[in-house]
């Protein structure tokens, strides 16, 4: 361990880490470099936001049977929210970092890559790239900045300083190239952990993030909306993005100060099977019904996503279609996708859908920030009773698993809310845009036809262009009258 004293203050600043090249001074917030022989000062570094992180410094663990300690903090902020890196220092003296977002975790080292790598501005989320031999899809794409610092960090930082970074996946592994010093990316690898699986020591207890914070991280709360005054139910430091159900005002509750980033106006209560508030149990856990979503494909065709939480299950969705209702939940492992299938666990899912999905309600609380109007790429993929789904919007990609629920099992789950409701109409369980599923599939062949047909249209355009649209109209229009007596 080396000890300085404060080029400003005076106070000892502690360096435990022979990696880190920088510390937060603990009394005065002045950043301060550590230097051959000597410490500079790097000016101020802002305060980091109290947040309902259980994690503080000093906070230990243990990963792959390798001990850590929290030395340093980073908190990086973007467009729809902000999330924390942990500085580890492991036991063996190898540094780490522990990712902190929305009660999501990953941990990541430093690893060298040899050969060419991809540059920042070429890569797009659900984009495939090979780096050392191995292939990985651009999960997250995106710039951040800094707004806060603690403790030590491995590199310099100064108040307003960008990330830009790019979390890559491929199966259950993780890896992030940080771009922020240059065009040659530094690289951590790793993997998604839970903090249990850590068996952390020293983490900050309920009362302490409600001293701090206001508020108890992950239990259902009330706050006024600032704009209208109505009530909202949400979860601090799990679901920082709100939106009015009674005025669609968008809140930021990143942190205790609730901000209104868009005022709304008065709407009409939507009406939902399952409204804003409901209360179920999933076999032994108990979840809340906090967020209401509906969107559309570009046939018309809506369907009602119902975001659940519980304290010891975390987030669902619940899905209800045309067809009935699925179950639907993020992937921390993520498929092998390649063209029309996708491969997880030696299982084939073959191509279903692709459809843009459009937000045209939204009310609650969510873990990222929604807004009527926006639009995600969706592509399905099935296996039997089971779809895996990628969404795709400008600067990050997910996927999730969906199955479909019985509504007697539903019914089970909420029966205050769902006891007088009839069941409805018996139809095969599908997928969400399963009322379009023969214009799906036409498109599809009509694309085709169309890329078959390349050579005799550019041969001879006048001659074969009245029979390629003729072809389409007959597989496009029985595909429409297909389709509405396919409707409830």
């Amino acid at each position: 361990m080396i000890t300085a004293s404060c080029p400003n203050c005076g106070a000892e600043v502690r360096f435990r880490s022979h990696a880190a090249v920088m510390a937060v001074c603990e009394f005065c917030r002045t950043g301060v470099l550590k230097d051959a022989g000597s410490v500079r000062d790097l000016g101020k570094i802002s305060e980091v936001l109290e947040d309902y992180s259980p994690i503080q410094l000093g906070t230990s663990g243990t990963w792959a049977k390798r001990p850590f300690t929290v030395i340093g903090r980073l908190q990086l902020r973007y467009e729809a929210g902000f999330w924390n890196e942990w500085y580890l220092l492991f036991d063996d003296g190898q540094a780490g970092w522990l990712g902190d977002a929305s009660g999501q975790f990953t941990i990541t080292l430093e690893r060298r890559l040899e050969g060419p790598l991809p540059a920042f501005g070429e890569l797009r989320a659900g984009q495939y790239v090979m780096v050392a031999g191995e292939r990985w899809m651009a999960a997250d794409v995106r710039t951040a900045r800094c707004t806060g610092g603690q403790g030590e960090l491995p590199f310099r930082v100064t108040d307003g300083w960008q990330a830009k970074v790019a979390d890559l996946r491929g199966g259950g592994a993780f890896l992030t190239l940080d771009y922020s010093d240059g065009d040659r990316p530094l690289a951590y690898g790793g993997v998604p952990v839970t903090l249990d699986s850590l068996r952390p020591q020293l983490l900050r207890d309920e009362q302490e993030i409600a001293r701090t914070a206001g508020r108890l991280r992950g239990k259902v709360q009330a706050l006024d909306c600032p704009s209208c005054g109505s009530g909202i139910k949400y979860l601090p430091g799990m679901t920082a993005n709100l939106v009015c159900p009674a005025c669609s005002a968008q809140l930021d509750a990143a942190s205790p100060k609730i901000e209104v980033l868009r005022a709304g106006e008065r709407v009409e209560a939507e009406p939902t099977t399952l409204p804003l508030g409901a209360e179920g149990k999933l076999g032994s856990q108990r979840l809340t019904v906090i967020g209401v979503m509906r969107r559309e494909d570009d046939e018309g065709t809506g369907w009602t996503e119902y975001l659940l939480y519980g304290s010891r299950a975390g987030f669902t969705w619940l899905v209800e279609t045309d067809d009935g209702w699925q179950r639907s939940d993020a992937m921390d492992v993520w498929p092998d996708w390649r063209g029309e299938s996708a491969m997880l666990d030696n299982v084939s899912y073959r191509w279903l859908y692709d459809y843009p999905a459009r937000v045209t309600f939204a009310a609650g609380a969510f873990n990222w920030r929604v807004e009527v109007g926006d639009v995600m790429e969706v592509q399905e993929f099935q296996s039997g009773q089971v779809t895996l789904a990628a969404e795709r919007g400008a600067s990050e990609i997910t996927w999730s698993r969906s199955t479909p629920v019985a509504f007697d099992q539903l019914k089970a789950w909420f029966p205050a809310v769902l006891k007088a409701t009839p069941p409805p109409p018996p139809r095969t369980p599908g997928t969400l845009a399963s009322t379009t599923r023969y214009r799906s599939s036409a498109k599809f062949l009509i694309i085709a036809a169309g890329v078959l047909n390349a050579i005799p249209l550019m041969a001879n355009f006048g001659g074969t262009v009245a029979f390629t649209v003729l072809a389409g109209l007959a597989l496009y229009l029985p595909a429409i009258f297909l389709d509405n007596n396919d409707k409830p």
